[in-house]
């Protein structure tokens, strides 16, 4: 199983986060993709992929409003051949990145044909004028007005098309937690990465909901892979351990309730949890462990909904993950240069829980 860390875009700091995360055993870097919060997630990930030889590196997440379709293509293609390979395109429907532009996640009718453009551009297909809607006709006229003796019948990203298809394609993964997206995902995605916590009951209803939408689509349930977000502390110290996490917590916990209504396997004490969570929560502390909407968080909550504790607690936890058929943890909370204790819980994963998983 591939363990991830990930950081924050910074442009300077980028440089430093993707030494130390190769330098540490990690198998890959995901770098937050928010416009009004962080750098450039692309620049990023181009910085640290000519500081970097084996770490694979991926956008977490961008998403399929705030640039369009052939814009990303083009952006994760040229990341890819910078970095010979290593790159992938987390992609979902938009969180911080939308809240602050004063806009809501992207419609799913909207993400879902935006996902299928991203992947034909991906891999060296055309996509029809007429598909594409995100240039509005007050913002730009149709290419007819200027009246060319000869102009492309479609959008197509030819250097692409010639240098990155079949298995030097850019995979795409798509973050998801509610039902409907997990279905777009399983229809459109290489691989689902879920954000429904750390429980292997919730993470297999994920699953069995990708199989069933990829069989109902004529897909083969078998030829997608399996990934997850998930909050993890290590530390001795089981307060320290959720402490940790608390505040990168609520961002996930808040996916599964986003809409006022809550999905897939969870106790009414969860539930309660989760409503709270989302009456209180103030997007001006996103991400804040310290924040009004992670005092809402009790320690039953966290120990279930996240990984904490020990080394041997933690893996044993990506253990029983890993046996579901998930061979991809992005973990949370593992930041470099944030303070002590995500510095120790850092220091203990790459020393003590990185080894068991390693394949060669």
């Amino acid at each position: 199983m591939e363990l991830w860390t990930h950081a924050f875009s910074a442009p300077r700091a980028i440089l430093h986060s993707a030494k130390l995360a190769e330098d540490g055993g990690w198998d890959g870097l995901s770098v937050v993709d928010s416009q009004n919060l962080s750098g450039d997630s692309f620049i990023a990930l181009a910085q640290a992929a000519n500081v970097t030889s084996q770490l694979k590196l991926q956008t977490g997440v961008t998403n399929s409003i705030t640039r369009n379709a052939a814009a990303v293509a083009c952006a994760i293609a040229t990341v890819q051949s910078i970095a010979r390979g290593r790159a992938v395109c987390g992609i979902g429907r938009g969180d911080s990145a939308l809240a602050h532009l004063g806009r809501a996640p992207a419609k799913l009718a909207q993400f879902e044909r935006y996902m299928r453009h991203l992947q034909a551009y991906l891999s060296g297909d055309h996509v029809p004028f007429e598909e594409i809607g995100d240039i509005a006709l007050e913002a730009a006229p149709p290419m007819s007005e200027l009246q060319l003796a000869e102009a492309p019948a479609d959008s197509h990203i030819g250097w692409i098309a010639d240098t990155q298809k079949g298995d030097r394609k850019v995979p795409v993964e798509v973050a998801a937690s509610g039902p409907k997206v997990i279905a777009i995902a399983a229809r459109t995605a290489d691989r689902v990465v879920f954000t429904l916590g750390a429980s292997p009951e919730r993470l297999r209803w994920g699953i069995d909901l990708v199989r069933a939408a990829r069989t109902e689509a004529g897909l083969d349930p078998d030829a997608i892979q399996y990934g997850a977000y998930v909050n993890c502390g290590c530390h001795p110290n089981i307060d320290t351990a959720r402490n940790l996490v608390r505040g990168g917590l609520t961002v996930y916990t808040r996916f599964g309730v986003m809409h006022g209504k809550t999905s897939g396997p969870l106790t009414e004490s969860q539930k309660d949890v989760m409503h709270k969570l989302r009456n209180s929560y103030n997007m001006t502390q996103h991400t804040k462990g310290d924040s009004d909407q992670a005092e809402v968080l009790t320690p039953d909550f966290i120990d279930e909904y996240a990984i904490v504790g020990t080394p041997d607690r933690v893996i044993e936890q990506l253990r029983a993950i890993e046996a579901m058929g998930i061979d991809k943890l992005i973990l949370s909370g593992t930041r470099s240069g944030v303070d002590t204790p995500t510095e120790e819980s850092r220091k203990l994963i790459e020393s003590e829980v990185l080894p068991h998983f390693k394949t060669n």
